[in-house]
C-alpha cells in the first residue's frame, strides 16, 4: 500500500512536475445553460489509429458534468498572447460569465474558441477515476490550426518558445 503524501510531498511533486513545460488550452462544451469551459495544461495525444486525446479534468470542475452529459468537447490550444484567455477560464468566475467577450463557433456542437492556435472537437469516448482528476479519453471528430506560438507553462508561470517552426 503506498504511503500517504504530506502536503510537502505534494508541493515538491508540483515543483518537480513544474519542470515539464506544457501547452495551455481551454477544454470547452456545450450544455442546456449555454457554454462551458476551463483552462488545463494536463492533455495529450494518445493513439493515430483512431485519432485519441485525453484530457484531465479536476473532479470538482463545473466543465466535467457538462462533458458528461453531452458526450462531447473541444480542446482550444492557446497562442502566445492569451494569458488574459486562459486566466478567465482558469477563474472561478460563474459559468454564464466565463465566455464574456469570447467569440466562439459552434463545430459538433461544441465551442471552439476564435483566434485560438488550434482546436480540436472530440466524442468522449471513456472517463476513468485518476485521484482527484478524472482522466477523458476522446475521439476526434474536427480538427483546425493556424500559425504562431504556442502559450506554454513552465515552472508555474507563462512563458514562451522561441524559434517555434524554424
Amino acid at each position: 500500500m503506498p504511503n500517504a503524501q504530506t502536503e510537502a510531498d505534494r508541493q515538491r511533486f508540483r515543483a518537480v512536475m513544474g519542470h515539464f513545460a506544457t501547452g495551455v488550452a481551454v477544454v470547452t462544451g456545450l450544455g442546456p445553460d449555454g457554454a462551458v469551459g476551463m483552462t488545463t495544461n494536463a492533455l495529450c495525444s494518445v493513439s493515430l489509429d483512431p485519432l485519441l486525446v485525453l484530457v484531465c479534468f479536476d473532479n470538482t470542475a463545473r466543465t466535467l458534468p457538462v462533458v458528461q452529459a453531452s458526450g462531447r468537447f473541444g480542446v482550444n490550444v492557446l497562442g502566445a498572447r492569451q494569458h488574459d484567455l486562459s486566466g478567465q477560464f482558469a477563474s472561478k468566475l460563474p459559468l454564464d460569465r466565463k465566455f464574456d467577450a469570447v467569440e466562439y463557433t459552434l463545430e459538433h456542437e461544441v465551442p471552439v474558441l476564435e483566434g485560438i492556435l488550434a482546436w480540436l472537437v472530440c466524442e468522449l469516448r471513456e472517463l476513468l477515476p485518476g485521484g482527484d482528476h478524472t482522466i477523458g479519453l476522446g475521439e476526434v471528430l474536427a480538427m483546425g490550426h493556424a500559425d504562431g506560438e504556442p502559450l506554454v507553462w513552465y515552472r508555474g508561470a507563462y512563458t514562451s518558445v522561441a524559434g517555434v517552426g524554424r
